[in-house]
């Protein structure tokens, strides 16, 4: 039927009517939390780029879990900066490295909570690549190797699931025949299978102290041109192994995370990253924007565009908004 008697604005008069018919729900369950994880006690260091986000020490961290565990968050996904780095970040998979130490201390304190680890060498490594490098390029298949190390040290330590972000071809396969060598059967991953060479990126780099030394990263992180390439990473990735899907960043992204969904309905992450909060955030202590109404439109867009989850570093803000707890 037509208008006259067909009216939509029926259904959108009061918050109550709108309430009812909303057809995408946000939820504290939807939502992951970012931490960075740096040596020392009592440190909690702010981020220039990233308000309210900051470099902890594990005692902090382990006090920041606690109160993301109360606001009902459901996880928190781990960033380490070492003491040291060299040109194949040892310190990775050191069994006393920072988030082995990290994830021993949450696990014992704040058990319930997920505690999901980035599985990477660009925090750890002198050059700031994702892996070895050799004849000025990185090495795929010598970095799986490493990458196993890696992934096996942080299921030793008691991580609740790995994310393999490196890009390397075959690294989920690598890693799930690592862990169930070792008895690791049921240890979810969580695979960024569509992880783009992104400028979005910048002020994360600040934060885990990762800009490439050299180069860029783009012979391994996916061409922000393409998505066809996107759905056949995905592919690879559920073929090796991966129980989780993740598409990085999120926003400039919303139709390679709608696609992803619709072709493969697995559960799927989204990354809202570090410059798109950086964005809203800066925006808003300027005033020309509503910063936590504009929070939400975007997470609503994520997730209405088939994410399950939302890794964000605004998931405290969420919580808190969606908790009553402003």
């Amino acid at each position: 039927m037509e208008f006259p008697i067909t009216r939509m604005r029926r259904l959108r008069k009061n918050e109550n009517l709108r309430r009812l018919v909303r057809e995408t729900t946000l939820s504290v369950n939807d939502l992951i939390y970012p931490l960075f994880a740096c040596n020392g006690e009592k440190v909690k260091m702010e981020i220039k780029s990233m308000p309210g986000n900051y470099q902890m020490s594990v005692d902090m961290i382990v006090k920041e879990c606690k109160e993301v565990y109360e606001l009902g968050i459901p996880g928190v996904l781990l960033f380490g900066i070492p003491e040291k780095k060299d040109e194949t970040g040892s310190e990775s998979y050191s069994e006393n490295g920072i988030i082995q130490k990290t994830v021993r201390a949450i696990k014992k304190d704040v058990p319930d909570l997920l505690v999901i680890t980035d599985i990477c060498f660009c925090e750890y490594t002198s050059h700031g690549h994702c892996g070895v490098i050799k004849n000025g390029t990185v090495d795929n298949d010598e970095t799986l190797k490493l990458i196993q190390k890696q992934a096996l040290s942080h299921a030793q330590a008691g991580a609740d699931i790995l994310a393999p972000s490196d890009m390397m071809d075959g690294r989920v396969g690598a890693i799930r025949n690592i862990l169930d060598e070792n008895g690791f059967t049921d240890l979810p991953i969580m695979a960024y299978s569509a992880k783009y060479a992104s400028a979005f990126y910048g002020p994360f780099r600040e934060a885990a102290e990762c800009a490439p030394q050299f180069g860029d990263r783009k012979a391994y992180q996916m061409d922000a041109a393409n998505s066809d390439e996107a759905l056949r990473e995905i592919e690879l990735d559920l073929i090796e192994g991966a129980d989780i899907v993740m598409v990085k960043p999120a926003l400039s992204y919303l139709d390679v995370i709608y696609r992803a969904k619709t072709q493969f309905n697995v559960p799927l992450a989204a990354y809202n990253v570090s410059g798109e909060f950086s964005m809203i955030k800066a925006a808003a202590q300027n005033g020309w924007i509503d910063g936590e109404k504009i929070m939400m439109e975007i997470l609503y867009s994520i997730k209405r565009a088939g994410a399950d989850i939302i890794i964000t570093y605004f998931a405290k803000d969420v919580a808190r908004i969606l908790k009553g707890k402003k």
